[in-house]
């Protein structure tokens, strides 16, 4: 068996041994493309891949585990080491990685008193259920064990978050009673009290940072535990978007290059975080709040090496040539023949309003004061409320005391207005002074008797900062009509499920033509001689998402910077395929286009 052991340098096998590693998440792309994406990654002089394990993409409802398709990471390890690569895993419970909460479940939300990312023994109970399952699944393919993964991570930027010894080592402790044998890792940023106040003792500490990496190497030396190798986990060649940004987020090619080449040069170790970004694909984003919040995109592109739909970039070609003075860099050739194609423009062919299916797809709940997206069962998607007015009464104030992340108000089904996160926000629905603030209040007026609807979407749960625990979503605490709290209520939970759309789709009132502006599903139908890449286009719809035959591939939203969203061709079938658009803004085109370019 092979040994990898961390001296002063890494060493693998009795001899020294540098990483030059890239991100690929492997629940960012779909599985017929690991393949591509890791070739492309040994042929721009990588030696290693490394990719979190993101919780709540295996364990989506506790004790139910997902582990096919997808969900495969035995696969992706597999596909890798076949490759010659190394592996590092970062299975921590948090993840961070602009996912959504982090890579929390969302069903730990539910449970009153939760704390999280500490030495709290229901979150610890539950951490150690889910690596009795997920570790035995790594075990094989150690190092040790004749595999390829030759580090894992226990926690991830911990010392931004806490400072809790204990939790660290029971992460570690747990990881090795399942089996781990290879070295641990935590990774935090250098700056501040972070680098030293995630570190545990006996275990590698390493840097997340995107530029200055001399600077950066020298700040960490004398925080390190002796005499020990330098390396950056997250070598930040890019960045994220967010939706309303107003341009996409670009790194300096110049800069990205000095850096790399510093780092290669020196012996130092480096993951290029991230090298292939991929995709947010259904209601997995994450989200910042920093005064307000900031959903990421659909596309996870992060200025890459390698693009969201896989294609060489200037980045890719400069970071190889500088691989190659220094190593090794074999000329790969790529097995999988990939193709984009512009299907053109297709006109809906029938739409279904929601409230004219909503008990069809859903099931009423009733309670007496709102209840969470949490409490109602729910992780993702949309909820929507009902409640009644009395006969003789008008909805003429309105306050809510805690309403995440975006709201749709209707009084008898017509829309009165749209507001998002804290935001006083018309959205084009008129000007209310409405707010999510205790003790604001806005108008809505109405009819005597009227029935209250709220769509409220989840946008994302936060994935980093001290809101993590802040993270339950939809109507989650009293609603104060005409100055008083208003009781009995609906709830409609609305995650548009495989299970729900199929429902959906057989079942439901289709009709040729939208009869309101209220939130409704489009359906598209177009044929296909060939299968390849495409991209969506969705100018002139305002805000929803879209399935492509029954694949939920992410969000759409009018305000940018994203305008179209990458179909990868395996979502494709020759013959009739299907695309079901869902639409809550009132704001839709006869047409949607499908490009075979994917410029924002």
């Amino acid at each position: 068996m092979s040994d990898f052991q961390i001296k002063e340098k890494f060493y693998l096998d009795g001899k020294p041994f540098q990483i030059i590693s890239g991100s690929i998440h492997y629940f960012r792309v779909v599985p017929e493309y690991w393949q591509d994406r890791l070739e492309k990654l040994k042929n721009m002089g990588c030696n290693t891949v490394e990719t979190y394990i993101p919780w709540n993409f295996h364990e989506p409802k506790k004790g139910e585990f997902n582990w096919s398709g997808m969900h495969d990471v035995e696969k992706f390890i597999q596909t890798a080491q076949s490759l010659g690569l190394y592996v590092i895993i970062r299975p921590s419970p948090f993840i961070c990685a602009e996912w959504e909460a982090g890579g929390l479940p969302a069903w730990l939300f539910a449970e009153k008193g939760m704390r999280l990312r500490c030495s709290y023994k229901p979150y610890l109970d539950h951490i150690k259920d889910y690596y009795k399952v997920l570790i035995p699944k790594l075990v094989p393919y150690q190092i040790t064990n004749g595999g390829k993964i030759i580090l894992m991570q226990i926690e991830n930027e911990y010392g931004y978050f806490g400072n809790d010894k204990a939790y660290l080592q029971f992460l570690a402790d747990t990881m090795r009673e399942f089996g781990v044998t290879v070295p641990l890792v935590t990774s935090d940023g250098p700056w501040g009290a972070a680098f030293k106040t995630g570190q545990l003792k006996g275990i590698l500490p390493t840097g997340n940072f995107g530029s200055g990496c001399e600077k950066k190497f020298a700040i960490m030396k004398p925080q390190m535990q002796g005499n020990q190798p330098l390396m950056c986990m997250e070598f930040w060649a890019g960045w994220f978007d967010a939706w309303g940004n107003r341009i996409k987020m670009r790194s300096i090619l110049s800069v990205n290059k000095k850096d790399y080449e510093y780092t290669i040069k020196n012996g130092h170790n480096i993951n290029i975080y991230m090298f292939h970004g991929g995709t947010n694909f259904g209601f997995m984003n994450g989200a910042n709040y920093y005064g307000k919040l900031t959903p990421d995109t659909t596309s996870y592109d992060y200025d890459a090496p390698l693009s969201e739909d896989g294609s060489f970039t200037k980045k890719y070609q400069a970071f190889r040539e500088i691989a190659k003075k220094y190593v090794n860099v074999p000329d790969v050739e790529f097995s999988t023949k990939i193709k984009k194609i512009a299907y053109g423009k297709i006109a809906y062919s029938q739409t279904a309003d929601l409230f004219q299916n909503l008990e069809l797809i859903s099931q009423k709940k009733t309670s007496l004061s709102p209840k969470s997206m949490e409490e109602a069962g729910q992780n993702y998607g949309y909820i929507l409320y009902k409640t009644k007015m009395e006969e003789d009464e008008k909805a003429n104030t309105l306050i809510f005391k805690r309403c995440n992340d975006r709201v749709h108000g209707f009084s008898n089904q017509k829309k009165v207005f749209t507001a998002y996160d804290k935001e006083i926000c018309s959205e084009g629905h008129g000007t209310w002074p409405l707010s999510f603030v205790e003790g604001k209040v806005w108008k809505l007026g109405g009819e005597t008797g009227a029935e209250l609807s709220f769509l409220v979407e989840n946008m994302g749960r936060v994935n980093f900062g001290h809101k993590l625990e802040d993270q339950t979503k939809g109507i989650t605490d009293d609603v104060i009509i005409n100055g008083h709290k208003h009781f009995g209520w609906e709830e409609y939970t609305l995650p548009l499920d495989e299970e729900q759309m199929n429902i959906l789709k057989t079942k439901g009132i289709w009709e040729s033509r939208p009869k309101s502006e209220n939130p409704a599903f489009f359906r598209f139908e177009f044929d296909a001689e060939e299968t390849g890449d495409t991209f969506l286009k969705f100018k002139g719809w305002g805000k929803g998402c879209a399935f492509v035959n029954g694949f939920n591939i992410g969000r759409f939203w009018k305000k940018g910077p994203q305008t179209k969203l990458y179909i990868p061709a395996p979502l494709l079938k020759k013959g009739k395929n299907e695309i079901i658009i869902f639409e809550t803004d009132g704001l839709r085109g006869e047409t949607i286009e499908l490009c075979d370019t994917s410029k924002w």
